[in-house]
């Protein structure tokens, strides 16, 4: 298949090198020229570390990728002919509606629109001839490491399509949740956002520090959540002691505050997180690189061992 990948950031390359580890013949292009020609050290980085580890073939090095992956300077050039356009853009509505105003006039009747929105609902944002045949194919970075896929439809896609999407994502050896309908974050980045929510509360009230936090995190439920994650290890508990939990009123959560005190002091000194070395933490001088692929490794030996352990699973 003949795919088209727009955005080539940090979702965008990824996902172009996804694409062509699953067999299809991809172009990506970036409306920043810097970003794009950053794109193809970043893909063949992340490639050396899945050979390193075993999770690609022997045949696959830095001259297949170049022959698999084309950087094209043009959004013509990008999607003239593709079969499937993988939108990666900035998360905004201008942003992308602006794209797909262009997409509408360059793509061939039958090329299917996927966007990568986190939480937008972009279907209102599409032109009438798209609608049919644009979905929500949403990814986790690194998506060469992370296989879910979020595939949403729009009010007026095609069913037929929702399936298509989701083989091809399956081909690939990834993991697709079909939804009915759009919801905003999905499912994994709804409970992150919950999370999130209790994380900034404890962070502004001061009675916990940031590496509190990811300890809690860490040794209690992250332990526990690549085996049973949520409702496999509510039956572990005993829905019983839950409903306790539930009805007794102890806990109430924190209010929506749309705001965090705590991360608009960081960013207003310049922490942004790893790329400016630091963030809610000081990542000393590492460049960015380095710590992608640390953290890349570590996911890597987690999904293999997870592979070998399989999670438990209810019926």
């Amino acid at each position: 298949m003949d795919v088209a990948v727009i955005g080539a950031g940090t979702m965008g390359h990824a996902l172009a090198l996804v694409y062509a580890l699953g067999g299809h013949r991809v172009r990506l292009t970036d409306s920043n020229a810097e970003t794009l020609a950053r794109a193809p050290n970043l893909m063949a980085s992340a490639l050396n570390l899945l050979a390193e580890g075993g999770e690609v073939d022997a045949t696959w090095d830095r001259q297949k990728l170049s022959s698999a992956v084309r950087c094209c300077a043009t959004l013509e050039e990008t999607v003239a002919g593709a079969e499937l356009v993988q939108e990666a853009v900035i998360e905004t509505r201008e942003a992308k509606q602006a794209l797909y105003d262009k997409l509408a006039k360059l793509l061939d009747a039958n090329c299917i629109l996927a966007s990568n929105t986190s939480q937008l609902d972009i279907f209102p944002l599409v032109p009438e001839s798209l609608q049919s045949r644009t979905v929500i194919a949403h990814w986790y970075t690194p998506p060469y490491l992370c296989d879910l896929v979020d595939v949403v439809p729009g009010p007026h896609t095609d069913s037929a399509l929702l399936k298509q999407v989701a083989d091809i994502m399956t081909a690939m050896g990834k993991e697709p949740v079909v939804f009915k309908e759009f919801v905003a974050g999905y499912i994994a980045n709804r409970i992150q956002a919950a999370i999130a929510l209790e994380v900034y509360d404890l962070l502004d009230k001061g009675v916990v520090t940031a590496s509190d936090i990811d300890r809690s995190v860490t040794h209690g439920l992250a332990l526990r959540i690549p085996i049973l994650a949520v409702l496999a290890k509510a039956d572990f508990t005993g829905l019983p002691l839950l409903n306790l939990g539930v009805s007794n009123g102890s806990y109430t959560p924190p209010p929506v505050r749309n705001k965090c005190d705590t991360l608009d002091k960081l960013l207003a000194e310049g922490r942004t997180g790893v790329m400016a070395g630091k963030g809610f933490f000081d990542w000393g001088d590492q460049s960015p690189e380095e710590l992608f692929r640390a953290r890349d490794e570590k996911l890597l030996a987690l999904k293999r061992a997870l592979r070998e352990i399989k999670p438990l699973e209810g019926h």
